[in-house]
């Protein structure tokens, strides 16, 4: 009999058809799952780690249990939400203990802070609560509680518009289908004084990581590609976001190609005309299935100035794909608010023969001293990336 441990090491084939509507062809399309074997934290996990030359890489905190999403007060607290805890944790600095500071959250997953004041979101609710000097919180109060439901994608993530607008990731509750909201697969606007939401923008299957450029204000999302086109399709995403834009999903894929091997069929025109004439592709794609989570813009001091306005990408790492991709942080290159390439920053978290993994990476923050803190959520660990100055 198969135990777990090399069942989850093991290839499995699914394959999966769907008519073909314009060809009227039966296609199959085959998926790979390879989860490589995880191994647990070691003080040897930092001397596997590679950052570009003059950087380095140190552990801010560890033992911290399911360590997702990151939010830094203006006193330096480091804020994290714990989704399998159910709770969010506060460090002051990286050799604290961590102190509980919300509980009995179920399903918390997204965080943002604003004026003094710590959002979260769970998967139907987001909340708000005042800091306080010691980096606990006030009272919680319920902003709103009627978010759609989950399904595959149930976690939350929040982030503040230059505007001042609060915006809100709500996934696809399936891989391609037909959803029963207009307010799943997209990024939600909510304005706080009048608690009126909007559609912002639609056809994203999974957009948890957005920021907003520090020059132009012009916001970036990264998306997650369907999981039923085999190993090398689709190219997970980067998206620029606008208002009222439609990216594809369920209908399209890549750069605004027909998803014939899904059912869903758009209203008001073909598949192949609507994803060519009303959809908007991707600005750059990373490995098809590497799990893009979060994405966070440089607008500190601490590293190099050709950093300045660069975005740095965590990729947690796949799970449906013969060959691993993933497991690292790259850094996407800006030049005059365009994305014009992607580059490894952090790398080593694959065994050298791609059959173990050493953690897999989600949320990111920048420290008031500049460095920048990356969380790993399957052995509790913020890792920090400092430049130190004067190195060649």
């Amino acid at each position: 009999m198969m135990t777990r441990a090399a069942l989850l090491a093991s290839i499995l084939l699914f394959p999966t058809a769907a008519w073909a509507q314009q060809e009227g062809v039966l296609h199959s399309v085959e998926t790979n799952v390879f989860r490589p074997k995880h191994q647990t934290f070691s003080e040897d996990i930092l001397k596997r780690l590679k950052v570009p030359d003059g950087f380095e890489v140190s552990i801010f905190a560890h033992d911290l249990g399911n360590a997702r999403m990151m939010a830094v007060a203006e006193d330096g607290t480091v804020y994290v939400t714990r989704p399998e805890e159910k709770d969010v944790i506060a460090l002051k600095d990286g050799n604290s203990e961590p102190r509980v500071v919300a509980s009995d959250l179920e399903g918390i997953h997204g965080i943002a802070i604003r004026d003094g004041r710590m959002f979260l979101a769970t998967v139907h609710s987001v909340m708000v609560a005042g800091l306080n000097a010691d980096g606990t919180i006030g009272e919680m109060e319920t902003v709103i509680d009627d978010l759609p439901d989950g399904g595959q994608h149930g976690r939350r993530t929040l982030g503040f518009a230059p505007d001042g607008a609060l915006h809100i990731n709500v996934g696809s509750s399936c891989d391609a289908c037909f959803e029963s909201s207009g307010e799943k697969a997209a990024n939600l606007r909510l304005d706080l004084d009048s608690r009126k939401r909007t559609v912002f923008a639609s056809g994203l299957r999974n957009m948890l990581g957005f920021d907003w450029h520090p020059e132009t204000g012009v916001m970036w999302g990264v998306d997650h590609g369907v999981d039923h086109l085999g190993d090398d399709l689709p190219g997970e995403e980067l998206n620029k976001i606008e208002d009222g834009a439609h990216y594809g999903w369920p209908f399209c894929y890549g750069d605004r190609q027909p998803d014939w091997a899904s059912f869903t069929m758009p209203e008001g025109a073909p598949k192949d005309e609507f994803c060519s004439t009303r959809t908007v592709g991707p600005a750059l794609t990373f490995d098809a299935h590497a799990s893009v989570i979060n994405i966070r813009f440089y607008g500190a001091e601490q590293f190099p100035e050709e950093f300045r306005n660069d975005a740095f990408v965590t990729l947690r790492g796949s799970a449906n794909r013969a060959d691993p991709a993933g497991y690292k942080v790259v850094r996407v290159n800006f030049d005059k608010g365009e994305p014009t390439g992607s580059e490894d920053f952090l790398t080593g978290f694959l065994s050298d023969d791609r059959k173990m993994e050493f953690g897999r990476l989600a949320g990111i923050a920048i420290a008031p001293d500049g460095s920048l803190l990356v969380s790993e959520d399957t052995n509790g660990v913020i890792y920090r990336i400092s430049y130190k100055a004067g190195a060649n």
